[in-house]
């Protein structure tokens, strides 16, 4: 069992831990969103990894069955290209470049220079920054507040972007006992705090304990509704990993629990690529273990989707796409909205 989490209050293991700093903040940040919208004429989902650590920071696009790439958004040691806003031109994969006869042209475009972040070492730009893909000169899907900067720099001959809608949102956290975030969930940005220790899970929105789950060793799977201003959001949790951690043989992995909010329908959960991807292999129980579409073996998400009318895991195929939900992230419609946490424990 992790120590921090299950041992008694009052163990000397427990009494230590309450000298070791609680601060949260790390220098990892891995944030991926998956959004629904159009490219080429097909409803795809479109997963945006963003990933920062000491030594790289990057953004990871993945359009399934289309194309993969990657930005570095590291700074440049050569000042002259500092102020300098970056394209791309995307080679789809072979059998849509096929379908299309070479006709489909899709860029893409950024600017990432003014960025700026809600905490000193997060992947993911809060504001002063683009990104947008662009197919035949007309803007598919764009991010960020500078539209009008990027309108007058004359990329586009269609300056109408198509509708995009914030579907999932995956976060990997990383602490000893307090695993914190900030993150939109109900049309506003929120503190989320989810705390381990001495047998209990508490959560936290905005400094208010939502959840109280004690006796975490006998419950290390389950489900609570708590509401958000007015509006029921479901928690699931699965910290079996923890539980079993001392069963871990493998050298160097690390356990993780898993967390979900979801509100309405929920959202889905397409494969994980790049970092992400990485990071979870890397921590697999056994070399070769295959991850699964929602990107973890946890059952966790499967109970989540199966307790959903109509949320399903996706396999990454846009023949799955569904209506998403007005009650996330953004965009309109009438499905749902799912925050998954990652929380991983680094001593």
């Amino acid at each position: 069992m992790i120590q921090g989490c299950f041992s008694n209050p009052g163990s000397p293991v427990s009494s230590r831990s309450k000298n070791v700093p609680t601060n949260t903040s790390s220098k990892e940040s891995l944030i991926t969103c998956i959004y629904q919208t159009r490219l080429i004429d097909s409803s795809i989902y479109l997963t945006l990894t963003w990933s920062r650590t000491p030594y790289s920071h990057s953004l990871t696009i993945h359009a399934p069955e289309f194309f993969t790439v990657t930005v570095s958004l590291q700074p440049s040691t050569f000042s002259i290209f500092r102020t300098r806003s970056g394209s791309k031109s995307i080679q789809l994969n072979q059998t849509h470049a096929q379908q299309h006869d070479g006709n489909s042209k899709v860029k893409l475009y950024y600017d990432f220079t003014r960025a700026e972040f809600a905490q000193p070492n997060s992947a993911e730009p809060e504001s002063r920054f683009y990104l947008a893909l662009i197919c035949n000169g007309r803007v598919e899907f764009f991010l960020g507040d500078l539209q009008d900067e990027f309108t007058r720099r004359g990329r586009v001959t269609d300056h109408d972007s198509g509708e995009s809608t914030l579907l999932s949102r995956r976060e990997h956290v990383f602490g000893r006992r307090i695993y914190a975030t900030r993150s939109e969930l109900l049309g506003s940005t929120r503190s989320i705090e989810i705390e381990c220790s001495g047998g209990t899970l508490k959560v936290k929105f905005d400094g208010e304990v939502k959840v109280n789950v004690k006796r975490l060793a006998w419950k290390f799977r389950g489900n609570e509704r708590m509401v958000i201003d007015g509006v029921g959001v479901e928690f699931y949790w699965d910290v079996l990993n923890w539980v079993n951690n001392n069963n871990n043989n493998g050298m160097g992995t690390q356990k993780n629990g898993v967390f979900v909010f979801q509100v309405g329908e929920g959202g889905v959960w397409p494969e994980m690529v790049g970092p992400e991807k990485k990071l979870m292999r890397k921590n697999s129980p056994a070399p070769g273990t295959a991850l699964s579409p929602a990107g973890s073996c946890s059952s966790v998400l499967q109970w989540a989707e199966e307790s959903s009318d109509c949320g399903r895991s996706s396999s990454g195929s846009s023949s799955t796409t569904r209506s998403s939900g007005s009650f996330g992230g953004g965009g309109g419609g009438n499905g749902g909205f799912s925050l998954v946490l990652y929380a991983w424990r680094r001593d």
